[in-house]
């Protein structure tokens, strides 16, 4: 799953096995969403497939020119166009609670990392804070329970239902506006990232055409 951090809208989910080939099509699919515009910032974990993924799908062909050197000429090479950072956080657990978080610089300028962050540092909490939700979400997620999927199909409709309708039919304690004293503004992620200016039903959500009549 992708997640945008500043209004916890759910940008792309891939169900199947954390494998090469999947990690490069979940980014593909936001790099869709995103209208090809490359993002500023991207974290994660440190699973070792997320470096090539990010550079097969977000990396620029490049054709270095000749150097008049004797030898054969380098052929064309993917390059992160600049502007790109990434940067990723490793956990370190005893008893089950973390008593170490590293960050590591993987790609871009940390100067850029720590500008865009606002202060903040490198983090995964809000893509796990969203895993949970889906757990709670979605019966067939929980733990040690006889609710889980019995056919993949299903099991996958079900993901994109609740993770996708989050984005526009969850309202987020953590994102109401406050409009006056006691008085808040519930808003969706849906609302924060400036594609919706309500809360939708779940009735409208299924109901909204995909492809839009001009």
């Amino acid at each position: 799953m992708a997640l945008v951090p500043d209004s916890r809208l759910v940008l792309g989910v891939l169900v199947g096995k954390r494998v090469q080939e999947n990690a490069v099509k979940l980014l593909e699919d936001v790099k869709g969403k995103l209208g090809g515009r490359t993002p500023e910032l991207i974290t994660s974990d440190e699973w070792s497939g997320y470096p090539e993924a990010i550079q097969e799908v977000f990396g620029e062909e490049v054709t270095p020119e000749r150097t008049g050197k004797p030898g054969r000429p380098a052929g064309p090479r993917l390059e992160l166009p600049e502007g790109l950072n990434y940067a990723t956080v490793r956990k370190t657990r005893e008893k089950g609670r973390v008593v170490n978080v590293v960050t590591r610089l993987v790609f871009g300028v940390m100067a850029a990392v720590l500008a865009l962050l606002g202060g903040k540092k490198v983090s995964t909490s809000y893509v796990e804070r969203q895993n949970g939700t889906d757990r709670h979400r979605n019966a067939r997620k929980g733990r040690k329970t006889y609710r889980f999927s019995k056919d993949w199909q299903a099991h996958e409709s079900l993901t994109f239902f609740t993770l996708y309708s989050y984005n526009f039919c969850w309202p987020a304690r953590t994102l109401r506006q406050k409009l006056a004293l006691k008085k808040y503004r519930q808003r969706t992620p849906a609302m924060v990232a400036g594609l919706t200016d309500h809360v939708w039903s779940l009735s409208e959500w299924v109901a909204f055409p995909v492809c839009q009549r001009s």
